[in-house]
């Protein structure tokens, strides 16, 4: 859509303690985008629960203060932030729910997650940036990778926020209807209170199938059955 790609930062370790700012929006405005995106995802790694994306269209004139990487910031942080995004700016969240990841893989089901969130915004954007550095299969609009984007970019780091929180607090949920895994406090990823909760008490319908631990589960399962 005639927007020059902007170079993502290397990993000079002088970057590393960085904040995200506005460049690539910036960059993207001046090259004629109205409308700019940032697509992040959360929820690849756990064991139970979905995978969850978040798209998220900032106001530049009411961007809330502190916004970061969401794995740099306190849960409370992060639950103010995620507040404060929603009020002013335009966002949209997508969970992919187990069933999906299993039949397309997890990969799949996160771009998938990052499609229908950037379809789910009140307007398509001009630019979708989007965390990483690949591009999901089927975007609809003009769309740039930008790798550690969540670290980089204010949209993306708008967007892992809302993500981040959104799927815990779904992971808070589903740990009252199935108590003993302690997603409240695991978000579902495979930390040893989990696994032990997962031998002992078993599968799920909220277990990913094809993930090994979940696997070799039912496999013992199925095995000692016969």
């Amino acid at each position: 859509m005639g927007i020059d790609p902007v170079p993502s930062l290397g990993a000079n370790p002088k970057t590393l303690a960085m904040k995200p700012d506005l460049s690539f929006e910036k960059a993207a405005w001046q090259g004629g985008a109205r409308l700019v995106a940032g697509v992040d995802e959360v929820g690849r790694g756990p064991l139970a629960g979905p995978v969850t994306a978040a798209a998220v269209i900032l106001d530049p004139d009411a961007i809330p203060e502190g916004l970061n990487d969401s794995k740099k910031l306190s849960a409370k942080k992060r639950d103010v932030l995620a507040d404060l995004i929603l009020e002013t700016a335009q966002v949209a969240i997508v969970h992919v729910g187990v069933e999906e990841i299993d039949a397309v893989n997890i990969l799949r089901a996160s771009h998938l997650a990052m499609l229908r969130a950037l379809e789910r915004l009140p307007a398509l954007p001009d630019l979708a940036l989007i965390d990483g550095n690949m591009t999901p299969r089927g975007l609809t609009c003009a769309g740039q990778t930008v790798v550690k984007g969540d670290a980089k970019c204010l949209s993306i780091a708008a967007a892992s926020i809302v993500a981040k929180v959104a799927r815990d607090r779904l992971m808070v949920d589903l740990a009252q209807q199935h108590p003993g895994y302690g997603w409240e406090r695991n978000a579902g990823y495979p930390t040893a209170e989990h696994k032990k909760a997962l031998r002992d008490l078993g599968v799920t319908p909220h277990h990913r199938r094809s993930f090994a631990p979940v696997r070799n589960i039912l496999y013992q399962e199925n095995s000692t059955s016969l």
